[in-house]
């Protein structure tokens, strides 16, 4: 059964669902199940992916890699950043050329958790 926000994939197109009404058996794409994705919390590589949540005046900024940003090239970039509260969520889509980060007006101890989508390496999360 699906539930909600969970995130799902097809190898084949490589569309992404994040599921908004939770209960169905499975989805399907190009007529193949889609994958649940799990996320990723701990990155060993030197690119890092797990997202870093710091307040600000006006909620929180999160960035993709604390020390070092993520690459935002066209082959290898983040499609997206999103902020999980209890009942909302927050969504910056991003592009090849684009800062590895976004802001989103919500405190720090609301958040659920944050969590992001690499072209390459899948979904990650804080």
């Amino acid at each position: 059964m699906t539930k909600l926000r969970q995130l799902y994939y097809c190898e084949i197109c490589g569309n992404v669902v994040e599921i908004a009404n939770e209960g169905q058996p499975s989805l399907v794409c190009c007529g193949e199940p889609m994958n649940l994705l799990e996320a990723k919390t701990e990155d060993s590589s030197t690119e890092k992916h797990v997202p870093y949540v710091e307040e600000t005046a006006n909620g929180v900024v999160v960035k993709i890699g604390q020390n070092e940003s993520h690459p935002m090239t066209e082959k290898h970039h983040i499609k997206f950043i999103e902020v999980l509260t209890k009942d909302k969520v927050y969504r910056a889509e991003l592009k090849p050329g684009n800062e590895p980060k976004a802001e989103f007006p919500v405190k720090k101890e609301d958040i659920v958790t944050a969590r992001e989508w690499c072209n390459i390496h899948g979904l990650w999360k804080s």
